[in-house]
């Protein structure tokens, strides 16, 4: 008597595998079933004996060994796996290799499953791979373009701090020439105090005389520095560290220190003519 149940599949209890092999067998059995129809009609007056034999046929599939998986099915399953345990190393930590990861478990042990199970189990497995491979390239160009992008805006933030730093060191180096010390002092001179051409006038006459406008005198005996002759130097650090090197940040300070010592520039030249001093 047959019986509908399924050889060997035990060890491989996937349910896509049992559906395949159902539907193969059904197959099988619809073939047979016919050839054993027409045999039973040919042989209508055959024995009790020859129905018996007839209705006792076991399918080939059930009769047979199932051969286990070699050879080329081997070979396909372990390049598969060797494709797949690759791409996981691509994946980690980056998309979701959750179902590449299950086929991989599954086909590692190929060697013990019938080569049809064998078959289907390396097909899953490369379909897996082809899904994953889309998802683990999509994810690498992606970081690769921001990659990119925080390169390119790197280099434009350079280049910008590049060229703002170049343009200040060009600003200071005019401010520190003779002519852009003075237009500095007649510009802070009028926005800061209202002193107009005249008071500049008498500024200009008295750091001539103290300095020259240099932004680098200093006097060896003193030890006064700079176009207002700070005494000492350091004093100009209450506006600025780079008093030492800022023509701005001296005349920022000496125009204070006349204000606050003698009102205006020319009440300060007009004290430097008479002690030769201010």
């Amino acid at each position: 008597m047959t019986t509908d149940e399924t050889p060997l599949l035990t060890p491989f209890p996937r349910a896509n595998h049992l559906r395949l092999l159902r539907q193969d067998r059904e197959r099988r059995r619809r073939r047979f079933g016919f050839g054993a129809a027409l045999a039973v009609g040919l042989l209508a007056v055959g024995t009790g004996t020859s129905a018996y034999a007839m209705d006792t046929m076991i399918p080939r599939e059930k009769a047979g060994t199932i051969q286990t998986a070699t050879g080329e099915t081997a070979a396909e399953a372990q390049e598969t796996l060797v494709a797949a345990k690759n791409l996981l190393e691509r994946a980690e930590d980056k998309v979701d290799a959750t179902e590449l990861t299950a086929s991989v478990e599954y086909l590692e042990d190929y060697e013990g499953m019938p080569a049809s199970i064998a078959d289907d189990a390396t097909a899953e497995a490369n379909e897996a791979i082809e899904d994953l491979t889309v998802e683990v390239t999509e994810y690498e160009e992606e970081q690769a373009a921001k990659a990119e992008q925080e390169r390119k805006e790197q280099e434009e933030a350079a280049a910008a701090a590049a060229a703002e730093e170049q343009a200040a060191a060009e600003a200071l180096a005019a401010a520190n020439t003779v002519e852009g010390a003075k237009a500095t002092a007649q510009q802070l001179a009028l926005s800061t105090y209202g002193w107009g051409g005249d008071q500049f006038s008498c500024l200009d006459l008295l750091w001539t005389k103290e300095s020259g406008w240099n932004y680098q005198a200093s006097n060896p005996s003193s030890g006064a520095y700079g176009i207002p002759q700070s005494l000492p130097g350091s004093k100009m650090a209450t506006v600025a560290s780079d008093w030492a090197s800022n023509a701005t940040t001296q005349i920022t300070w000496g125009l204070q220190y006349i204000s606050a010592a003698y009102g205006t520039p020319c009440a300060a030249w007009g004290h430097s003519q008479a002690v030769n001093w201010y």
